[in-house]
């Protein structure tokens, strides 16, 4: 009876491997920026990312100007989104609190572009060319 746990207990870690896999490839060269949870605090709202480095270098800086919709669509405000340095093929985990404003207010986040991007010490355009933004939260997010 144990070998038969044993193998259902695998099961998942064989079913897991090729999902893993498929998700690596699919950010090849892109920087994958997923809204992953929206909270809101007495007085803000706290925007959980994950973030992944899709490209084959490190990130040494990236900052994103984001700009925030309500839910009718108007703009909310401008702000910046500093997810400081990523590693390449590890997700990292940024929060942002946002002052004065409910997650259920928010509609939508776009991110207009990256306001600083480096790679290897200098400037780069791969954050702008190679943005995959996503959402597992009501807010949509677009790049």
């Amino acid at each position: 009876m144990s070998r038969f746990r044993t193998a259902i207990l695998s099961l998942p870690l064989v079913i897991a491997a090729p999902l893993v896999a498929a998700q690596e490839t699919d950010i090849k060269d892109q920087i994958s920026v997923e809204l992953n949870a929206a909270e809101t605090t007495e007085d803000a709202c706290k925007l959980t990312f994950m973030i992944t480095n899709g490209l084959e270098t490190p990130v040494d800086k990236i900052i994103y100007e984001a700009v925030l919709f309500d839910t009718d669509g108007q703009v909310d405000r401008l702000t910046l989104f500093d997810f400081g340095t990523l590693p390449p093929a590890r997700p990292r985990v940024r929060q942002f609190v946002v002052p004065q404003t409910t997650c259920e207010g928010l509609g939508r986040i776009l991110f207009n572009g990256a306001n600083a991007c480096e790679t290897g010490g200098s400037a780069s355009g791969v954050c702008d060319t190679g943005l995959l933004p996503t959402s597992r939260t009501s807010i949509e997010v677009l790049g």
